[in-house]
């Protein structure tokens, strides 16, 4: 089978930026908004009529999330176009008239007393989005004056999020060169391209030439980027501060519907393991052969590894192998694997104008998702692939629920996608035909603990500090740059000899407006993903089941509710964490002692 690496977004709205159906659907949308507004304003609190407004705003809401994946996936293939500001903006002025209303639907929610409301969620027509309406009704009570709402919703387009899309113009235009140390040719490279090779790139000298001029790149785009870090940051704060929070960590820990102690727990566990990657790098270190270990080396491939030799996989064999992989823990799992591969949801050609990096959107009005990244045949390029369809196979068994039942927070979103990588990581180490190979891949799957306890850990310090020092002013790029190394210094636990202090200048990240303290929650659905892939390799054949009814219940618990219903623990409680450790331990312990041989 031969797939397509262009994904189709002709079928959502057939015709590009300029297609017919996108303007109706602007237009139709506008008028539901209208519509609701007009509803919301003289409409009572009787279960029927509160139901009818729930349909309407989730119709909106899946409306503005098409739209939302057609743009985004229009101007990823084609970065730092400005064609697309203008329909960004258009979208966004949708998202801030639709705020309105239902900041009055949330109001009118609280106007009913508890037991009138709970009696209401009790109607079976409310009853799917109870969870999420009682979360509605809450997130009232922080809720200002309609019109001063209706005000910050307007300063938002060009305050947060207008900060947010000039981050994107300021990355899309930056490039850097870089000394090919194989024909000692110097080539000039796009900043997404310089971070798809620092990945990737086998030569230490290539890539350390690579990581130096990258370094230099965003350290002369200091001042535009702090300058937007900066304001994106005041805008959050004062926003905050204006909804009665006390922390900037309350919003993040609301969203993604966890509790500060379970935070704390799961950051206490990472500090109290970290020590287990040193013999790790220095081993790393030996097989490289660097007498220092640089930020670029953290996830560099081994190649020459006794008589190992890497071969390119091929986009086709990246695909068969997911579907075969997926098929052994879940037959549903490898058919939407199949279906999405053959229908071209998925947009992977390298190739120049596009994207750093790779997302999943779902396609809310046909219940069908989009995903996003750049194919370049490496070992970890197929667990990549895998991680998105993860989300995307996520997204579908919700699909027969209401739009409010498949608003499930990040954090757990990310289980679904680590989980779908983990089977894909694993069986690529259990397949290989040599040592030399096993050691390889082995090393590859390295690159997610590295990521979820290391890397994201340094990004947690860094915002945490950064925000502490934003209540007080404007922080200037040389005080980020030593936050930044202090956060590495800190979350590496001194393993890094050279390290990346413009990293806040280069990670998208920390820029995006819609969701504070985008980070940490990859590292709780890493760990959250490894209880699950535990079970499911216990399970067996009666894993898929329990699994689907986990995702289906996603969007309509708390983390620590879910968790407990499913998993039958306490992330309050380090044990769970640590059962997620001790397999990072095991998989360091079998590199340690089957590397030996090729020292």
């Amino acid at each position: 089978m031969t797939y397509s690496q262009k994904w189709d977004l002709d079928s959502i709205y057939p015709g590009g930026i300029n297609s017919p159906q996108l303007a109706k659907k602007y237009q139709l949308v506008a008028e539901q908004i209208k519509h609701f507004d007009q509803q919301v304003t003289t409409f009572g609190t009787t279960p029927e009529e509160i139901a009818n407004l729930a349909d309407l705003a989730q119709t909106i809401g899946s409306g503005l999330g098409t739209i939302s994946i057609f743009i985004n996936g229009l101007a990823s293939v084609d970065y730092g176009n400005s064609i697309y500001g203008p329909q960004f903006n258009k979208l966004g002025n949708l998202f801030v008239d639709f705020s309105a209303p239902l900041n009055k639907f949330q109001k009118l929610l609280l106007s009913l007393d508890d037991s009138s409301f709970a009696q209401a969620l009790e109607s079976p027509r409310l009853e799917p989005i109870a969870f999420y309406l009682t979360e509605l009704r809450t997130d009232a009570k922080r809720l200002l004056n309609d019109a001063t709402e209706a005000l910050i919703n307007k300063f938002d387009l060009d305050g947060q999020q207008a900060w947010s899309q000039h981050y994107d113009t300021i990355s899309a235009s930056l490039s850097m060169h870089y000394t090919d140390s194989d024909d000692n040719k110097t080539r000039r490279i796009s900043a997404g391209q310089a971070l798809n090779m620092l990945d990737g790139e086998p030569n230490n000298d290539t890539r350390a030439d690579i990581m130096s001029n990258y370094e230099k790149m965003w350290g002369d785009a200091e001042n535009l980027t702090a300058d937007t870090l900066n304001h994106l940051a005041g805008f959050r704060l004062t926003n905050q501060t204006a909804h009665g929070r006390q922390s900037h960590l309350e919003q993040p820990l609301e969203m993604n519907r966890m509790s500060q102690a379970t935070l704390d727990t799961m950051w206490r566990v990472v500090d109290d393991n970290k020590s287990m990657f040193k013999p790790y790098f220095d081993r790393k270190k030996q097989l490289l052969g660097l007498k220092e270990m640089g930020w670029q080396d953290q996830v560099a491939p081994l190649t020459d590894i006794g008589d190992y030799q890497p071969q390119e996989v091929s986009y086709d064999d990246a695909a068969a192998f997911i579907i075969a992989q997926f098929g052994k823990f879940s037959p549903k799992m490898a058919k939407f694997a199949k279906m999405a591969f053959e229908n071209n949801w998925i947009e992977s050609e390298n190739r120049p104008g596009k994207q750093p990096g790779g997302y999943m959107e779902s396609v809310p009005d046909l219940h069908e998702s989009r995903i996003f990244l750049t194919y370049t045949g490496s070992v970890n390029d197929a667990a990549t692939i895998a991680h998105e369809l993860g989300h995307a196979f996520h997204s579908a068994q919700l699909t027969d629920l209401p739009l409010w039942r498949d608003a499930y927070a990040m954090n757990v979103a990310e289980t679904a996608s680590t989980f779908a990588e983990l089977i894909v990581n694993d069986a690529n180490v259990s397949g290989a035909k040599s040592d030399a190979e096993k050691l390889v891949l082995l090393d590859a799957k390295m690159t997610n603990p590295i990521a979820m306890f290391l890397n994201i850990h340094a990004r947690f310090l860094f915002e945490d500090a950064f925000y502490s020092e934003r209540k007080n002013g404007i922080v200037t790029p040389q005080r980020l740059n030593e936050l930044m190394d202090a956060a590495q210094k800190n979350a590496f636990d001194g393993i890094l000899d050279v390290r990346h202090p413009h990293f806040w200048s280069s990670k998208l990240h920390f820029f995006i407006d819609s969701v504070p303290f985008y980070n940490f929650p990859y590292t709780f659905g890493y760990l959250f993903s490894a209880g699950i892939y535990a079970q499911a390799q216990k399970d067996g054949a009666g894993f898929e089941d329990k699994y689907i009814a986990l995702l289906r219940d996603t969007a309509n618990m708390t983390s620590e509710a879910l968790a407990q219903k499913h998993l039958n623990v306490d992330l309050t409680q380090p044990d769970f964490w640590q059962a997620g450790a001790d397999l990072i331990q095991s998989d360091i312990n079998e590199f340690l002692s089957l590397s030996e041989q090729f020292i």
